[in-house]
């Protein structure tokens, strides 16, 4: 048996001791899990605090490739296709300030439509692909056209398909320089879970080119917290997932309200569009989002560590709870007050979110997400390895005709 499938039958073990709602799933065969759909989803969520110790790894490893790479930027774009997309904005404020650049997260799509006049001002520039597969019509489009019209124009790929086409086609480009995260990374369930997580996680890694040690101690205490999140909450996720809601509303501050764009469209693929989804800003729900909350909606809380914001976001919540809005709340933070509690709701704690700070904590709510949508999809008689039965969506984008601006 490999090293790593060693670690996958540990955790496993751990979990099901701990959680009888996982030992339901899991006394269940291989073949039994497959035929029912969720073989592969719920070792990629599960197995993400083991991955991102191995992203650590590799990307502190990876300095000496990163570094040139790097050097003397004066702008960053991140961009990628759909999930891989709001990767780069998950890191993209704290990028900003710790390399002290003008940086944006942009839509290989955008990037499709206007060309260069999408790219942030300063060169030179520093342009980096986030994508799973590496196959994605636009993602792989878009750094061809910039690398034909933006001469002067950096690009970095962080992928986990060593097989794909950014991977393969760019591996000895000088112009390009590519990163492959551990192929169990490259989930090949429909929906992005560990791929995700740990594309930010490499993406993150930027920001401590000077500080690897540092980058070593979150990427340990992240893996610790969400271990216990998994270990704890588990089976809380299957209760609230059974809730009779309808509609989902997730809402976040700062950085972390990149992660919830991403739980939002966690809950919209694997439900095949059954549950729809938004997600605000706690401060922006006021200016006309809150007419979304219906007696029918789960309100998805994460809660900020930053003293400040946590002060905007309990008043938002403790309006709402006047305003009798929503059929209750799921809180995800550390230390939640129990004052914004009521009946129903659940809280879940997460241990050490405020040394990590907001900046470090959008994967972790993005694992809330998933666990919360995983069980709603199999509420819904549907299987989350491939919750699309009509085959509306697919796990990489088919190919489409692209419609180049001018260079």
């Amino acid at each position: 048996m490999s090293t790593g499938s060693l670690v996958e039958a540990e955790w496993l073990r751990v979990l099901s001791q701990r959680q009888p709602k996982a030992a339901e799933f899991l006394a269940k065969s291989s073949e039994e899990q497959t035929r029912l759909g969720y073989f592969h989803t719920l070792r990629e969520i599960c197995q993400q605090p083991s991955t991102w110790l191995q992203t650590d790894a590799l990307m502190r490893e990876s300095v000496g490739k990163l570094r040139p790479v790097l050097s003397g930027i004066t702008s960053l774009a991140l961009t990628g296709s759909g999930s891989s997309e709001y990767a780069g904005d998950c890191v993209r404020l704290p990028l900003r300030n710790e390399l002290g650049v003008a940086t944006e997260a942009i839509g290989a799509g955008v990037l499709l439509s206007y060309g260069g006049k999408a790219l942030p001002p300063g060169k030179p520039g520093l342009m980096v692909s986030f994508a799973r597969s590496g196959d994605s019509p636009e993602s792989v489009g878009a750094l061809a056209w910039m690398l034909q019209t933006q001469p002067d124009l950096r690009h970095l790929v962080l992928t986990c398909n060593a097989a794909g086409s950014l991977a393969k086609n760019y591996r000895n480009d000088p112009r390009v320089t590519v990163i492959t995260l551990d192929d169990v990374t490259n989930d090949k369930s429909l929906v992005m879970t560990s791929s995700f997580t740990n594309l930010v996680l490499s993406g993150r890694f930027l920001g401590f080119m000077d500080r690897p040690q540092r980058y070593n101690e979150i990427c340990n205490q992240l893996s610790e917290t969400a271990t216990a999140l998994i270990q704890n909450y588990f089976g809380t996720f299957s209760q609230v997932a059974a809730k009779p809601f309808t509609r989902v509303v997730y809402l976040a501050s700062g950085a972390r309200f990149a992660g919830t764009r991403e739980a939002s469209l966690k809950m919209l693929e694997m439900t095949a569009g059954r549950v729809p989804s938004v997600c605000e800003t706690y401060l922006g729900l006021r200016h006309g989002p809150m007419s979304y909350i219906h007696s029918d909606t789960l309100v998805v809380a994460y809660l900020s560590s930053n003293p400040n914001l946590r002060a905007y976001e309990i008043d938002l919540l403790r309006e709402s709870d006047q305003k009798n809005l929503g059929l209750l709340k799921l809180i995800v933070g550390e230390n939640i007050p129990k004052e914004v509690l009521r009946d129903q709701d659940v809280a879940i704690e997460c241990e050490g979110l405020a040394k990590l700070g907001d900046e470090n904590c959008p994967v972790i709510d993005v694992l809330a997400g998933q666990l919360l949508a995983f069980f709603r999809c199999l509420e819904a008689g549907l299987r989350p390895d491939s919750p699309s039965e009509g085959g509306v969506i697919n796990r990489v984008v088919q190919k489409f005709a692209l419609h180049l601006p001018k260079a």
